[in-house]
């Protein structure tokens, strides 16, 4: 008897004997939800199927009924169909997929899960969207025999906008290839090529037959090649507990209770954080504080409580709380802006209209919000930026709003609760999007930070009597590339070069500049965003100064390279043309990471090292640089002298 059919046998057991402990057990277990996504016909309702089947977690009467219908709807000609399991619609039957979000609960002796079962059909991918904004891992199943297709690029993407940490990328059907390594292989480089842009995610790869039973349940005697576990045994164990956020306090609120005159409380459920009786809470919107006097449950009050639990918060003094208001700490608050920017998945088959007004739904606030235009939309085989002012039915991209007032939020990198929405069409009452808030707007900033009333001061010497001083124009070159690409080595050549030939040069060194200037800023791409845009101030000042600045940052955002080139020229207005080259050190990964001199590859490759540039995070290739050189075909110095060549240095 296996594991799993005798814990089965000691449930049922304890079911008859000790219903109280059964339920205490259960409850007291850890929780997983997880999604299976991917193209269509890749086998997502057969895996949980068959997940369920082998871990003895089907009643006899369904089976019996699965049996039966397999010999009528059955689609992989075997006496028994898995996918008839989830494929519960006579419509998904009929046709052999699967149209709505399915769901079912299973639990082991380790762990409880719930899985959401999505369907492939492009038509369908908001369905897949609605089912993967509430799991805490994904699993990715690619046919064998197909490779990685565009839905299930699409599919992978969604789910780590939606902030998912944990993907499984299941090659399902290895039977039809013979249980082939090479082929694994292959697929398995082709997905690693794909996600190198995906940002802070945990990629485990499993091959697999969910129809055969193939490293599902039980370790595969026909792929001995793959010594990982089989998928339950990784669901059993992969921990998700480390991603929430237990530090930023939310607590949208939800109702007001009111039973009698004696009782006023705000009830909800905390989204991150944790709030103890006595925590001095902000309101917000409005700003207002207070401290929180009771915290009261359906087992009665207790001292502290965290995310996620579902409590009534009451208040020492009578402010002004509602619902839609999100209640934090005074010294760790929300944004409270009007204008923001935002990663939509648009799912309506009417175009997305700039300028069109909306409702928009943002956990327990409902705000009316204008598009103000679209940045650009996401090239879903490479993720690349693509201008567009539209977004059609399933695309994603960037989208600016304007809410028709102030309303509070975060980003949904920080806390997925209040960073994510929905838009209602207000005529149809039909959900036309859902988003995920990037940042508050770069102008609502400025108004907030009283910017507009500060100008920039021009002093007594001109930049031409700089330049005659020096004996040269001053620029900016921008080194941009992979770690290990040979930038700084190419920057420090250069500057040797320049000061050699009587000109004044600097390097500005993103490992230098993170010592000092920029040692309070992390890796995260707000992080990465405002470390560039510093680095790109102090040029601008160096340069006004009439020195040459050469810096070498990895710098991997288009967006972040093209606002370092608008600040540097802007700042020297008065001279002529641009003084900002960008320089792409155009080095393969490959050799980069041969390199490897610090080790940082081997380590991100690890997990040991998140949001690594090629490896976790992405890189976008530069559009338009004024030059590419690469380590790879040429030595640094000629790389220098063709620099200063080109540019005429």
């Amino acid at each position: 008897m296996s594991d799993n059919q005798n814990y089965k046998v000691r449930e049922q057991d304890l079911i008859k004997t000790d219903i109280g402990a059964y339920l205490k057990r259960h409850e007291e277990k850890d929780m997983l939800r997880f999604l299976t996504c991917g193209s269509v016909d890749d086998g997502k309702s057969t895996l949980i199927g068959r997940l369920l089947y082998d871990s003895q977690m089907i009643y006899e009467d369904q089976l019996a009924a699965v049996m039966k219908d397999s010999k009528v709807h059955g689609t992989t000609d075997e006496e028994f169909d898995p996918a008839l399991l989830t494929d519960g619609l006579k419509a998904e039957r009929e046709q052999g997929i699967t149209i709505d979000v399915a769901y079912r609960y299973f639990s082991t002796e380790r762990r409880s899960f719930i899985i959401c079962d999505s369907p492939g059909h492009e038509q369908y991918t908001r369905n897949m969207a609605t089912g993967a904004s509430h799991c805490d891992l994904a699993i990715v199943l690619i046919d064998a025999r197909h490779g990685v297709m565009a839905q299930t690029k699409r599919h992978s993407f969604i789910a780590s906008l939606l902030g998912i940490k944990h993907l499984v990328v299941a090659v399902n059907k290895m039977d039809a290839v013979d249980y082939s390594e090479e082929v694994y292989e292959q697929i398995r480089k082709d997905y690693v090529a794909f996600a190198a842009k995906f940002e802070n995610i945990n990629i485990h790869f499993i091959p697999m037959s969910a129809l055969k039973g193939d490293n599902v349940v039980e370790r595969s005697e026909n792929m001995d090649w793959f010594d990982g576990r089989p998928l339950l045994s990784y669901l059993e164990n992969v921990e998700v507990a480390a991603d929430r956020n237990l530090i930023d306090f939310r607590f949208p609120v939800q109702y007001v209770l009111r039973p009698n005159l004696n009782f006023r409380g705000f009830a909800g459920t905390i989204v991150s954080g944790v709030v103890r009786v006595g925590d001095a809470i902000s309101v917000n919107p409005s700003g207002k504080t207070t401290k929180v006097k009771e915290i009261v449950t359906y087992d009665g009050k207790i001292d502290e409580a965290f995310a996620p639990m579902a409590v009534t918060l009451t208040t020492e003094d009578e402010v002004d709380i509602s619902r839609g208001d999100i209640l934090s700490h005074p010294n760790n608050r929300p944004h409270t802006e009007s204008g923001f920017d935002a990663q939509v998945v648009w799912m309506n088959e009417v175009s997305l209209k700039s300028g069109k007004n909306y409702l928009m739904k943002a956990g327990t606030q409902t705000v009316p919000v204008t598009l103000d235009g679209v940045r650009y939309k996401f090239d879903i085989n490479n993720l690349n930026r693509e201008d567009t002012d539209t977004l059609e039915m399933n695309e994603i991209g960037r989208i600016g709003f304007t809410a028709h007032r102030a309303f509070s939020f975060d980003t949904y990198s920080r806390i997925q609760k209040t960073g994510s929405f929905i838009l209602i069409d207000q005529l149809s009452n039909a959900t036309v999007a859902a988003g995920m808030i990037i940042e508050q707007r770069a102008q609502e900033k400025k108004e907030v930070s009283g910017e507009h009333n500060i100008n920039w001061e021009k002093g007594m010497v001109s930049q031409e009597e700089r330049e005659t001083l020096m004996g040269h124009k001053a620029s900016t070159i921008w080194l941009t590339g992979l770690s290990g690409s040979g930038k700084s080595t190419i920057a420090q050549i250069l500057e040797s070069k320049l000061v050699a030939a009587g000109k004044k040069a600097y390097i500005l060194d993103g490992d230098n500049i993170r010592h000092g200037l920029n040692r309070d800023l992390g890796f995260k791409p707000e992080d990465r965003k405002e470390n560039i845009r510093r680095i790109a101030e102090v040029a601008a000042l160096l340069n006004d100064a009439g020195i040459i600045v050469i810096t070498a940052f990895i710098s991997p955002y288009q967006e972040d390279r093209d606002m370092a080139r608008s600040i540097v020229n802007r700042r020297l207005e008065d001279s002529s043309g641009s003084v900002f080259h960008e320089i792409h050190v155009d080095t393969p990964i490959e050799v980069c990471e041969a390199r490897d001199v610090k080790g940082l590859y081997a380590k991100a490759r690890k997990g040991e090292i998140q949001n690594f540039t090629g490896i976790t995070a992405p890189y976008e290739v530069p559009e338009s640089p004024e030059l590419s050189v690469s380590t790879e075909s040429a030595t640094p110095a000629s790389c220098a002298d063709l620099i200063i060549e080109k540019l005429g240095l």
